[in-house]
């Protein structure tokens, strides 16, 4: 591996592949040996902007029998996750794939089984572990002692593209479940603590959806120490821009929020940079000396390393580099996958049984 390119197989030409392919791209050890796509009308802007002669196709289990890659990135519809990810591990390929993992707990632990039975890299898109700004936010987090409350959310007030696109990822996935990942992902790593119970609550807002299906969500879960957690997400032009952006963390020595005044400003939650825009934290203590003043003033840091969404992607890869040349453990980042899973498809089980799920 060390002495040639690793072929990779980009699946998918959305937003996360297009952003994905760009950073294969850019990067010297990967080669991309074709994109594809059921329509090639949707990969059209993603060929225009990589290298001319990049091959194109249209099966997903042709072109693994065709390129035979070293490597594939899956960037498509949740509902296709296991499968195309099965599919390529057991053809002899590390694995990038969008989040999330799968659709059950039982099958992400088995395609991390799976995984490291074939000795390959499975990696999954949790972008905000490498966004150094959410690394600090994490590491703030974990100074305000125990037990911690935390508060967050991402409501999107999409409209036209983004709305057809959201309702097309409705039809096989909620709110909670989609972007929930990334923030109970948070919230294991500040608490280090296991999550005993979840509690979830939906609704519907739009007759454009089928009967079944809900564009709000929001869940709760509570921690072996403690601790608890909300998380809130919703979809669609309805959606309050008032109500987008919350990353909060409160505990007994204080609490610690993101502000971001620009990417919270109205017109912005459907814009895919603002998702993981930072900009600085607000760090407060709770401390007062012996007058009963506090002791300490509210800290701003500042919090210049602000990659953009196609940075972050491309620091994405670059670890799944590291993963398939062995350089890095990926234990704890995929019994991560699975546990921030678990949380997310428990508040979904919750909202649609009416009962509080046990871990």
């Amino acid at each position: 591996m060390m002495n040639q390119k690793i072929k990779v197989l980009v699946v998918g030409a959305g937003n996360m592949g297009r952003s994905h392919a760009l950073a294969y791209a850019s990067i010297p050890e990967f080669e991309i040996v074709a994109v594809c796509t059921r329509r090639p009308e949707s990969r059209a802007k993603l060929m225009a902007e990589l290298p001319e002669g990049t091959p194109e196709a249209n099966d997903y289990g042709q072109a693994l029998s065709d390129w035979q890659p070293d490597a594939v990135c899956l960037s498509t519809y949740p509902d296709t996750h296991y499968s195309f990810a099965k599919i390529a591990l057991e053809a002899g390929c590390h694995v990038f794939i969008e989040k999330p993992l799968a659709e059950t707990t039982e099958q992400c632990r088995e395609l991390v089984e799976l995984a490291r039975s074939q000795g390959k890299a499975l990696v999954v898109g949790y972008i905000l572990r490498q966004h150094p700004s959410w690394i600090k936010f994490v590491e703030v987090a974990k100074t305000l002692g125990k037990p911690l409350v935390m508060r967050m959310n991402l409501n999107q007030q999409s409209y036209g593209k983004n709305w057809e696109t959201h309702k097309e990822l409705l039809s096989s996935i909620s709110p909670i479940v989609d972007c929930g990942v990334h923030y109970v992902d948070v919230m294991c790593q500040i608490t280090g603590s296991k999550p005993v119970r979840v509690s979830g609550l939906g609704a519907q807002l739009s007759k454009e959806l089928p009967p079944d299906k809900i564009n709000y969500g929001h869940l709760q879960v509570t921690f072996e120490d403690g601790s608890v957690g909300w998380y809130e997400a919703g979809w669609g032009p309805m959606m309050s821009e008032t109500a987008f952006f919350v990353k909060d963390v409160v505990g007994p020595l204080g609490s610690a929020s993101i502000v971001a005044a620009d990417a919270s400003s109205r017109g912005k939650s459907s814009t895919i940079d603002a998702h993981t825009k930072t900009e600085r934290i607000l760090v407060h203590r709770s401390v007062k000396n012996d007058q009963g003043d506090w002791e300490k003033n509210d800290e701003f840091i500042d919090l210049e390393d602000e990659p953009n969404h196609e940075e972050l992607c491309r620091r994405e890869q670059l670890f799944f580099l590291r993963g398939i040349l062995g350089e890095i453990d990926l234990t704890e980042h995929q019994n991560s996958a699975i546990r921030a899973s678990e949380i997310v498809l428990a508040a979904d089980q919750s909202f649609r049984s009416g009962s509080t799920i046990k871990l």
